[in-house]
């Protein structure tokens, strides 16, 4: 399994940005995924999870509102478009999936992530 995440960099409070995941090695059109952060010093934390079929979402509540997730699955890729960022949203982002909808359970292989940072 290959889950390979960019598109982080600093921005401004404020701001936007859209993260992109592209997954292999495992069955992606029939997998829930997921995008997760770890900001400094903390747990990794869910943020957002779309269904393999791409109808049914789920948000963190501290993103809510102003994060989206989608997914491309002919291009085996997920996105996380993020507005109005804030200082709370640095982190490193990681994307991961699963079999269950709702997410239980990620599979075992995690990327390296792309970080986000969030200049107040």
């Amino acid at each position: 399994v290959a889950l390979v995440e960019s598109g982080g960099r600093l921005v401004q409070a404020g701001g936007s940005l859209r993260l992109s995941c592209v997954a292999s090695g495992l069955p992606f059109n029939t997998y829930t995924m997921a995008w997760f952060r770890r900001a400094p010093g903390k747990e990794r934390e869910f943020v957002a999870g779309i269904r393999w079929s791409g109808d049914e979402t789920h948000y963190a509540d501290s993103v809510k509102g102003r994060f989206t997730i989608s997914r491309d699955n002919a291009k085996n890729s997920v996105y996380l478009q993020m507005n109005n960022l804030n200082s709370d949203d640095t982190a490193v982002y990681y994307c991961n999936g699963g079999q269950t909808w709702p997410l239980a359970v990620v599979q075992r292989s995690w990327g390296q992530g792309t970080r986000v940072t969030v200049s107040s």
